[in-house]
């Protein structure tokens, strides 16, 4: 089956804990704080495989995480870092959050990769909180929360022949003609359902041309595709990557004219710069009754336009080698080939601020602090450690939140949300 849209959650692996512990030695009755850190979590990671074609292996599985870091130890020992995971995807996929839609990544080359989620760091262990005036600190951070995503994955076949047309064209029969390619064949409108890859073979025409364009039949469009009907949205996309539009018109239709611009128009609609791509119509079905009376008025409206045309029967496979000749004479040398057929692929590079900024907003019967900083914060800290509660409370004072809570009307027993944490504002403590 091929699939070339899914939805996956990932969530990065959290930090370790730092470790509170003190130095326990013979003769050493007063040994300092030496406890370690934690290790960071493990990243997730996306990479292009070319081996891949769709994105089928999401199909089932769709949430993934990477290893968590271990913690930290007496004697300054750090915990083991988690492990990374990687996954593979096809050349050609986009990368959305789900959440906003906007774009992370658009992946292209052979090995590009970008890190979807990102590992939390590891707890600093107490050695760290030690100073002149408190030299015994049970404090040590809690590691933080690795990130966690939802992604939309959508693949944009990258091909450099795009066969296109209305449903019953002969797409897929003239794929099987020029390719060893099987699509399914019949005899009635949307056979394909799906997108069929098939690689040309141009030394069959030429023995000394080595190249093997691929070519994809997409499924075909109907009148309206631009805006969702029939298979538009699904497969629209999949013409945007090709380096040569093959446009098949089924010659033996009622209205091939009107055929054809329906096709462009739903192209136009879709993105103008498509009909600016190299472009080459054929002119199919040469061998049912009508089709070689329309074929003169049909080629000369497509002189008009500017674009060559090609007459074939691809079920009787006559016309064949002139179609692959004029393709071979409209693509790109064989180094051109082996490259991506669009610049390489885009990674959205975002600023992710953690300066102290944060705001104060009304959530439900209480108060919900936002601000990346004061969230790190709140993950990092062991609420059933006292000292820990205690320096976070000063890190509060500290920021400002205490004095925006009040400001916000904040009242003995209210329920404060920071992060993940839902604190309980006690009055008297916080004076």
């Amino acid at each position: 089956m091929f699939l070339d849209r899914v939805a996956i959650r990932v969530r990065a692996g959290s930090g370790g804990d730092g470790a509170a512990t003190f130095r326990r030695e013979a003769h050493v009755p007063m040994g300092g704080p030496d406890g370690g850190d934690g290790g960071r979590g493990g990243s997730v990671y996306l990479r292009v495989d070319p081996g891949e074609t769709s994105l089928r292996d999401y199909r089932f599985k769709n949430e993934f995480r990477a290893g968590s870091g271990g913690p930290g130890s007496r004697s300054r020992r750090h915990g083991k870092a988690g492990a990374d995971l990687e996954l593979k995807v096809p050349p050609g996929t986009g990368v959305f959050d789900e959440a906003s839609g906007d774009l992370i990544a658009d992946l292209l080359a052979t090995g590009q990769r970008v890190m979807v989620a990102r590992g939390g760091r590891g707890g600093l262990g107490n050695v760290h909180f030690a100073t002149s005036t408190h030299q015994a600190p049970r404090h040590a951070q809690k590691g933080e929360p690795g990130e966690e995503r939802r992604l939309r994955l959508e693949l944009r076949l990258i091909a450099d022949i795009g066969l296109v047309g209305l449903p019953n064209a002969g797409k897929s029969t003239l794929l099987a003609a020029l390719t060893a390619a099987t699509p399914k064949i019949a005899d009635y409108p949307f056979t394909t359902l799906e997108p069929n890859l098939g690689v040309l073979d141009l030394a069959s025409v030429d023995p000394g041309d080595e190249r093997r364009p691929t070519v994809a039949d997409v499924p075909g469009l109907i009148e309206g595709a631009s805006s969702g009907a029939g298979l538009g949205h699904a497969f629209l996309r999949h013409v945007e990557r090709t380096r040569i539009i093959c446009h098949v018109v089924d010659l033996a239709a009622p209205d091939p004219e009107r055929d054809f611009g329906v096709i462009r128009e739903e192209l136009r609609l879709h993105d103008p710069r498509l009909l600016d791509k190299r472009t080459l119509v054929v002119a199919n079905k040469l061998d049912l009754p009508g089709a070689n009376d329309r074929l003169e008025p049909f080629c000369q409206a497509r002189a008009r336009d500017e674009l060559e045309t090609v007459a074939v029967s691809a079920m009787e496979r006559r016309g064949l080698e002139q179609l692959v000749a004029k393709l071979a004479r409209l693509l790109p040398t064989a180094e051109e080939l082996a490259a991506p057929s669009e610049a390489t692929g885009v990674v959205v590079h975002r600023f992710e601020s953690v300066g102290a900024a944060f705001a104060v907003e009304r959530e439900g019967d209480g108060f919900r602090v936002r601000g990346r900083r004061v969230e790190r914060l709140a993950a990092q800290t062991d609420f059933s450690n006292e000292e820990s509660a205690e320096r976070f409370q000063r890190d509060l004072v500290r920021l400002g939140v205490d004095r925006e809570l009040r400001r916000a009307g904040v009242g003995a027993g209210d329920t404060v949300r920071i992060g993940g944490q839902e604190l309980e504002w006690d009055a008297e403590l916080w004076s």
